[in-house]
């Protein structure tokens, strides 16, 4: 597998180094705009796509061939650390992503499992994929959410626009609140380092909610 070179206009970028022209990539490169991806969506779901590392890549891939842009962005999502963590997540059309068991007491945040990141070995498996077509062509983008917006998914259980739920947790237990960041931290840098380590040359964190 040949992995794209440390330098190049995207990563020179990255440093702060000077490049020819503008790097170019977009924050949702594959996504419905695309006609081939809204072809494989019509037949599978986001869970689906993300878990099955043929299709990930072969998203991941698409905007590369049709837009030529400077770099790759896996195609993942966020909320996928939440199920080796011991909680049920599902996307529900028209909705988004909603936890069937969101945290609701200490005990919950207490049984949340730190040490299932390999569970996450599809992703790393997308990204060698991914590394393959490319043949160091341009970098790979990773990404993994932040803390505090992964907590609130967990504790909201979907999207909201007060989280009133997780301003109570903050706010009101502050004990436990440290707890369930702690495990979302050694959590989720297991997850950017699978993903560095399967061939990311970059990565992103994503806070939403901050």
């Amino acid at each position: 597998m040949r992995l794209a070179p440390l330098g190049g206009r995207f990563l020179d970028a990255c440093r702060r180094r000077p490049t020819d022209v503008r790097p170019v990539w977009f924050m949702r490169q594959a996504g419905r705009y695309l006609k081939p991806y809204r072809d494989i969506r019509a037949k599978h779901g986001i869970l689906d796509i993300c878990k099955k590392p043929e299709l990930a890549a072969t998203v991941t891939l698409q905007p590369v061939e049709i837009l030529d842009v400077d770099a790759a962005i896996l195609f993942a999502d966020i909320l996928l650390p939440v199920e080796p963590m011991g909680l049920k997540l599902e996307f529900v059309s028209g909705e988004g992503p909603l936890i069937e068991n969101p945290i609701a007491s200490p005990e919950d945040i207490d049984g949340l499992s730190t040490s299932r990141t390999q569970d996450l070995g599809y992703t790393g498996e997308a990204i060698k994929l991914v590394s393959q077509a490319l043949a160091g062509r341009i970098p790979i983008i990773g990404f993994v959410g932040a803390p505090f917006t992964l907590a609130s998914y967990m504790v909201e259980g979907g999207p909201s626009k007060t989280f009133l739920k997780t301003k109570r947790l903050m706010l009101g237990d502050e004990t436990m609140w440290r707890r369930l960041m702690g495990k979302l931290v050694d959590v989720l840098g297991d997850f950017a380092r699978l993903q560095v380590g399967a061939g990311a040359r970059a990565m992103q964190i994503f806070d939403s909610w901050a």
